[in-house]
């Protein structure tokens, strides 16, 4: 206590001129009213500037709640989209009917580890199968597609990425509906061929490339990529195509599960043919 009173004593004079300025602009404010209102006017511009700057660090904590949010929300409207329903037919008779079923689920999660510079890249996302997720199924981006699944456990996924030459996905082109594979030879994060695609099939720079559908993992009409190279070499009978991916694989965000709920149907059926 001794050494605050002596801290105080050396400072009396600076304290003493603080306590006259606050005194003098209370004599201002209180003895003139433009003076009082310019005063007013210049502490709301204050205290505004303040809760404008608590404002927008409150709204960047709170991005990480808001992009989860976000990712929800358009895991619903995937669900409830035109393109997760297929038409219902009656057994007997066609009925010309806007009645449809589901016929795909999105579950939506992040992306909590990825790699694009390697010859083999995979990506680690932050929900498993508690969430209902499983093997061999797609995995969609904002843009285009990103991988499959290919190991989950209870709290986490395991997704092998386009970028990736172990897997080859089923595409074709939109303009034409030639349909080819898309495989990972380019050593480019960026890029990706299609092959397999006949040269009889016109394929021009600036055509967009999207999934066929027939490989059970994707839905049909995804975009993938937009051709920007078409070669030809002699005595070969396809196309060599390379595309520039849609979905930046270099960037970590929220992507979106996609399970086909008539898999297990088609493949029961399909395991019990080759039995007979």
């Amino acid at each position: 206590m001794r050494d605050l009173f002596r801290f105080l004593y050396r400072i009396r004079i600076t304290l003493m001129f603080l306590g006259l300025l606050a005194f003098s602009f209370a004599l201002l404010y209180n003895g003139n009213n433009h003076h009082r209102s310019q005063a007013i006017s210049s502490s709301n511009a204050v205290v505004g500037t303040i809760y404008t700057w608590r404002k927008e660090i409150t709204d960047y904590a709170n991005l990480k709640d808001v992009n989860r949010q976000l990712a929800e929300e358009n895991a619903k409207w995937r669900n409830r989209h035109v393109d997760s329903y297929a038409p219902r037919e009656a057994r007997y008779a066609f009925i010309q009917d806007s009645i449809r079923m589901q016929r795909y689920r999105v579950v939506d999660a992040k992306v909590v580890n990825s790699t694009w510079h390697k010859p083999k890249n995979y990506l680690t996302l932050d929900k498993g199968s508690r969430a209902g997720l499983r093997t061999d199924r797609g995995v969609i981006g904002s843009n285009g597609i990103v991988g499959v699944v290919h190991a989950v456990s209870p709290e986490f996924a395991s997704v092998i990425s386009v970028l990736n030459p172990d897997v080859k996905h089923s595409v074709q082109l939109r303009n034409t509906d030639h349909f080819g594979l898309l495989f990972w030879d380019t050593n480019d994060p960026l890029t990706s061929s299609v092959i397999d695609v006949p040269k009889h099939a016109r394929v021009s720079v600036g055509d967009t490339v999207e999934t066929r559908g027939g490989d059970e993992t994707f839905p049909a009409g995804v975009p993938v990529g937009v051709v920007i190279s078409v070669e030809d070499e002699p005595g070969s009978n396809y196309h060599e195509i390379t595309v520039r991916l849609i979905e930046d694989m270099t960037r970590s965000g929220f992507v979106y599960v996609v399970e086909d709920l008539l898999r297990f149907e088609r493949d029961s059926l399909q395991q019990a043919s080759q039995h007979q």
